[in-house]
């Protein structure tokens, strides 16, 4: 018989899992669903069940599952899910169509190359999560890392070595809670948003244009509104935004990893970590539940990451601002354009649909705080030198507006119109430094040798 001192700790740990996922040791699975953020409802437990003992099987190579999150996002998505009629497809292709035209007489900005798509909740759902789960990683390796760091120090000192073996199973079964919880997130998400381009940030590949037709009907109820109305409101805006994440091909890479470079600077709050894991009753996971979803774990936000924060709000409410500016032009022969315009900021202002994805999974709000003032400024710019001098802006981040422009505009406009009259301005140490290193780049190119510094 062999010896039961020579179990391997990690076989002893995967043993007391699967005891627990069986039932047999004294919690309900669906109190730990509770405490992890996700439905207590028997579907939901029997997948939470189910994507644990996969992470168990997986041999604890401590890598996360983000399958766990799309499939728990298509599952909340299908619910209540309802098929667009023909009529309504042939209504918003129709809408698309017009408001690609009436978008050609306010901004140079070339058309998509793509056609615009309407999409079902579970097709959105399916086709972003590749970006939220590039932006939710960071953070679930460090709640991962952090469960276990935690673990570890609390267990009693006979079960040390059995977690300290087990540690990349720890990580595996926590990021496969993370992920089900950035599923539970994204499938909410799924009934919430209209288009593509609605949580400000492209989501879709390749600039895609697209809406969701069941919840442009949610979004048009009771507003009383003519639906032809509303539907090409939307869809000019959605075409907009698309328009300017391909004609600015820098602008995605920048928003994602502006994101991504702040979600790495977190650092989860082990001591707030370590006092719910004394604490913790199996009986009333509440106090757990409230700490994983609303971001309690999370300490404040670092110098670093507040200056992100900061450039990232700018560049959210340029966006933002100049999708409003150009949208109110093109749909200026809308007689309820106004009416729409003030629903869509009402619904940015309580949040929007990002407010409790990006708030949850990263500590992070994406709310365009200066976004009317964004506004104003892009209607003054246009104003002063066209459609053609603003749109002009969003050549190369070195060009675009900067917060200090927002808050003022009148240089850069009065620069914009010396511009536009063909003078040239006396050039400032910025400019300067980049024409030296433009001609050090040309002779390089050329062969010559770099000058001396």
């Amino acid at each position: 018989m062999p010896d039961e001192s020579d179990k391997n700790p990690e076989d002893e740990f995967r043993d007391m899992l699967r005891q627990f996922l069986a039932g047999n040791a004294g919690i309900d699975p669906s109190q730990l669903a509770g405490a992890a953020g996700l439905p207590g409802d028997a579907a939901s437990v029997n997948a939470m069940i189910s994507q644990l003992r996969n992470a168990m099987q997986g041999g604890g190579d401590g890598k996360i599952n983000w399958q766990a999150a799309t499939d728990q996002a298509v599952t909340l998505a299908t619910n209540d899910a309802v098929p667009a009629t023909t009529e309504q497809r042939t209504a918003l292709d129709q809408a698309f169509s017009v408001a690609a035209l009436w978008l050609d007489d306010v901004t140079a900005i070339s058309e998509l190359t793509n056609v615009p798509r309407l999409l079902t909740r579970a097709e959105w759902a399916r086709a972003t999560m590749p970006v939220w789960t590039q932006l939710a990683e960071p953070v679930a390796t460090s709640i991962a890392d952090a469960l276990t760091g935690v673990l570890r120090d609390q267990a009693p000192e006979e079960f040390q070595g059995m977690v300290e073996n087990a540690g990349a199973l720890l990580r595996s079964i926590g990021g496969a809670l993370f992920a089900m919880q950035l599923g539970q997130v994204v499938g909410q998400l799924s009934t919430e948003v209209v288009s593509g381009g609605d949580i400000g940030i492209p989501l879709l590949d390749d600039n895609q244009a697209a809406i969701l037709p069941q919840n442009v009907a949610a979004f048009g109820e009771g507003l009383d509104i003519p639906d032809d109305q509303v539907r090409l409101y939307l869809a000019v805006r959605e075409i907009a935004h698309a328009r300017l994440f391909r004609h600015a091909r820098w602008l995605r890479l920048h928003l994602i990893s502006s994101i991504t470079e702040f979600a790495r600077g977190i650092r989860i709050d082990t001591d707030r970590l370590e006092t719910l894991a004394e604490g913790f009753d199996p009986s009333d996971p509440e106090e757990l539940r409230k700490a994983m979803v609303d971001g309690s774990l999370i300490p404040p936000k670092t110098d670093a990451q507040l200056g992100t924060l900061t450039r990232l709000e700018t560049t959210l409410a340029l966006v933002e601002g100049w999708v409003d500016v150009v949208t109110a032009r093109a749909t200026s022969r809308l007689p309820k354009a106004n009416a729409i315009a003030e629903m869509v900021r009402r619904r940015r202002a309580t949040g929007g649909p990002a407010e409790s994805a990006f708030s949850t999974l990263v500590g992070l709000e994406l709310r365009p705080r200066r976004l009317r003032e964004a506004a104003a400024m892009w209607q003054q710019i246009t104003d002063a030198v066209g459609d053609d001098g603003r749109d002009a802006l969003w050549a190369h981040p070195d060009v675009l507006p900067t917060g200090e422009d927002i808050d003022d505009p009148a240089a850069l406009i009065a620069r914009l119109e010396a511009l536009d009259r063909g003078e040239v301005p006396e050039p400032d140490d910025f400019d300067t430094a980049l024409q030296d290193l433009l001609r050090g780049e040309e002779g390089q190119a050329k062969g010559e040798n770099p000058p001396a510094v």
